[in-house]
């Protein structure tokens, strides 16, 4: 699957530059982590995070 280049942009102003994968476009969210070692995939639809 070729990516493109993305550009996380935070409200601060910090800029992440990296690539992207599946759909492209513009869109507006939060951005969340996880440390654990298992069980990450939940991050994506759990909505606790």
């Amino acid at each position: 699957m070729p990516s493109e280049p993305a550009v996380l942009v935070l409200e601060d102003g910090t800029i992440f530059e990296g690539e992207s994968f599946g759909h492209q476009g513009i869109t507006v969210g939060e951005v969340v982590f996880n440390t654990s070692m298992t069980g990450y995939q939940e991050v994506l639809t759990d909505p606790s995070y």
